[in-house]
């Protein structure tokens, strides 16, 4: 067993930093697009300053719901979730003209904790191709046997450094804002009574998370200590 410990505080202060990072963005596109509209008088600049607004308006809220349900306390404790949910949120953040979601995974309500398992996997997959590509999610088995695996491929196929490592419990280094996800990742699954794993082969990188051994699913919040023993 390999001991990954995190103070809770780090642990909350790297997770928002994280959703800080990835929000600021279309934040900022939009505040550079109301700008442009308060000073703009050529009625073609306009459309495209509003143009951008839109569309940046469009990918702050979904970058927020998709954090909502990946790493926020979306429900009371011990809630279920719809998986038809967690596709909205995952296509609405992922798919845009150069990446496309195959959502093998059948409607019913899951435990928090697998969805938040699934959403953080579908983001790490996401990441692996920067280029765009395809996402395939496939969730099989119920209850305490439910596994998952996610596909994907595309060019410039790259599992990010140290992704592996930190979801398997063998960190190469410290928890910094750049693996706070997957570790958070690692977390959740361990929460959910699973195992999660990630690895590339030939043409694509493959997550999957199984069921631990011996371990009845939880289907509770997230242990407030930032702190858990992994297999590895």
């Amino acid at each position: 067993m390999t001991q990954i410990s995190l103070d809770p505080l780090d642990l909350a202060a790297l997770l928002c930093s994280r959703v800080c990072h990835d929000v600021i963005s279309p934040v900022g596109a939009i505040a550079n697009g109301l700008e442009m509209l308060e000073d703009e008088k050529d009625p073609e600049m306009r459309a495209m300053a509003l143009d951008l607004v839109k569309k940046s308006s469009a990918k702050a809220s979904a970058q927020l719901q998709f954090c909502r349900l990946a790493f926020g306390a979306a429900g009371s404790a011990g809630a279920d979730i719809d998986s038809g949910d967690a596709q909205n949120v995952a296509s609405g953040l992922l798919v845009d003209d150069r990446t496309k979601i195959e959502w093998n995974v059948p409607r019913a309500y899951m435990p928090k904790n697998k969805v938040k398992l699934l959403l953080n996997m579908c983001l790490i997959a996401s990441k692996a191709i920067p280029r765009g590509g395809l996402i395939t999610v496939n969730v099989s088995g119920v209850g305490n046997e439910t596994s998952a695996r996610i596909e994907a491929s595309g060019p410039n196929l790259r599992l990010a450094h140290g992704v592996a490592q930190m979801l398997s419990g063998e960190p190469e280094g410290p928890v910094d804002a750049h693996s706070i996800q997957p570790y958070y990742a690692a977390l959740v699954a361990k929460a959910a009574g699973m195992q999660v794993s990630a690895r590339t082969e030939t043409d694509k990188v493959v997550l999957e998370a199984i069921p631990l051994a011996n371990e009845i699913a939880s289907t509770g919040d997230v242990p407030p200590e930032g702190s858990m023993a992994l297999a590895s």
